[in-house]
């Protein structure tokens, strides 16, 4: 996801820092931002001389100090204590104008604000996978957040080509919490048998979804969704209709995640 909304930016003429602590994600990222920039120029896009601009305005970088800018964007673990630590650390070294957007797509953006330095400046800036593709973000404010920056965010959202929706800080936002049940209900058909892992794809892809919710979970990540699935129930006081399902807890214990892995509901070629 990291990857994707750098591309985004650069795409959009951004200057863009990419950080991560691991070089071996960051050459991974640099591959997959390559291999993504070569895909728009071969679905004619962009052209051949934008190729190398655009990814000469990302920098990859693995020391914290160098991340200065305007705008953060975090897309690191779904942990409230990891997000507020990274923006914490970057907040102490950056101008108190700085912005701090999360991509997070169930953690409670008010949650995270009341540790967080200069908390009217943090947002919910929620991207869909594959960020380059899906066109909707979430703008998300919480109770702390400042009408002014969730207008600039609105405002660069739409410099970014993206479909902005500014909604309050509640749980799941919007998507997730109706999408929620795109899911669970789908796994809760396959659970009694009912029908298979294909059957229910095939029928909603038919119905006009561009993806069904096995493979949508695959490309999402199953321990992503089965996070969001979580932190839901425990927001909603345990209601039966948000509890997670045991065929998806399964897969990811055994490290089945999808696509990332190789192997979820279905299995994939290694890339």
């Amino acid at each position: 996801m990291g990857s994707g909304i750098a591309l985004v930016a650069a795409q959009s003429g951004f200057h863009t820092l990419l950080f991560d602590l691991s070089i071996d994600v960051l050459e991974k990222s640099k591959a997959l931002i390559q291999t993504n920039i070569q895909h728009l120029v071969t679905r004619q896009k962009i052209n051949v001389d934008e190729a190398p601009i655009i990814f000469n305005s990302i920098q990859f970088i693995s020391d914290a100090s160098k991340c200065i800018s305007d705008l953060f964007i975090e897309a690191i673990i779904e942990k409230t204590e990891a997000k507020i630590s990274l923006f914490n650390q970057l907040a102490a070294i950056n101008s108190p104008e700085s912005i701090f957007a999360s991509n997070t797509s169930s953690l409670s953006i008010s949650d995270l604000q009341a540790a967080i330095i200069h908390p009217e400046r943090v947002v919910g800036m929620h991207f869909f996978n594959p960020a380059p593709v899906m066109k909707l973000v979430e703008v998300v404010k919480g109770k702390q957040t400042d009408d002014a920056v969730a207008k600039r965010i609105y405002d660069l959202c739409l410099q970014l080509n993206k479909t902005p929706v500014i909604c309050n800080d509640a749980p799941g936002f919007i998507v997730n919490r109706i999408a929620r049940h795109y899911y669970l209900e789908a796994m809760k058909i396959v659970e009694s048998g009912i029908a298979s892992i294909e059957d229910v794809d095939a029928l909603m892809e038919a119905s006009g979804f561009k993806m069904g919710p096995f493979k949508l979970m695959d490309l999402i990540g199953l321990d992503v969704n089965l996070a969001v699935s979580k932190s839901m129930y425990e927001a909603f006081d345990h209601a039966e209709r948000f509890a997670p399902s045991p065929l998806q807890e399964a897969k990811v214990a055994k490290g089945e995640l999808g696509k990332k892995t190789g192997s979820g509901f279905y299995s994939y070629d290694a890339e």
